[in-house]
């Protein structure tokens, strides 16, 4: 159950076009957007930040980015983050099942993963996740493939899907309908 409950419509005018701001064109707004609205400064200025990181500026690709978000909201055991990228992300970033399944509970050694690129992705975000570090030795593997202006949007795109993931969690976001859940990928 939702510790703080997502706002519902009708929405003040103010509201409405924050979440307005947020979504795709015709998409009602999801239910953490609608739980942060609840604290609309907070949310306007963190929509900024979130365009940048969901956005063509980024300099990681697509499946790259979803690669590293599914990951990281994995690691922090964040189904709803995770489910919402799967079902808005996950067929456009072209992941597989087996690498779905990967991401939520395997490594960058599992044989799906088959550039090293995508391996130092999620070793990198792995790193962060355990030691909020970088070791030198997976600095130099990570520098080897990716650019300096790539792997600092890397450990950015890792520090805001902890934040996203510690604020979903922890307010108990419920899933959105429609959204895979842990169990339906791995097993349970």
């Amino acid at each position: 159950m939702a510790r703080v409950a997502p706002l519902e419509a009708p929405f003040t005018p103010d509201v409405a076009a924050q979440l307005a701001s947020m979504m795709p064109p015709g998409t009602p707004p999801i239910g953490l957007f609608r739980t942060f609205a609840k604290n609309l400064p907070m949310t306007a200025a963190m929509s900024h930040w979130g365009r940048y990181e969901l956005g063509r500026q980024l300099s990681l690709t697509l499946r790259e980015r979803e690669i590293v978000i599914v990951r990281t909201c994995a690691r922090c055991g964040c189904e709803y983050e995770w489910g919402v990228h799967l079902l808005i992300f996950g067929r456009k970033a072209g992941l597989t099942g087996d690498e779905v399944a990967s991401l939520t509970a395997g490594s960058a050694d599992d044989a799906c993963w088959a550039t090293p690129r995508e391996r130092v992705l999620i070793r990198v975000a792995d790193a962060l996740h355990d030691s909020s570090d970088v070791a030198d030795d997976l600095w130099e593997t990570a520098r080897e493939v990716l650019t300096e202006p790539e792997i600092l949007d890397l450990l950015l795109l890792c520090g805001w899907y902890h934040a996203i993931s510690f604020a979903a969690r922890a307010t108990r976001v419920e899933p959105e309908p429609g959204a895979p859940r842990f169990a339906d990928t791995v097993g349970g």
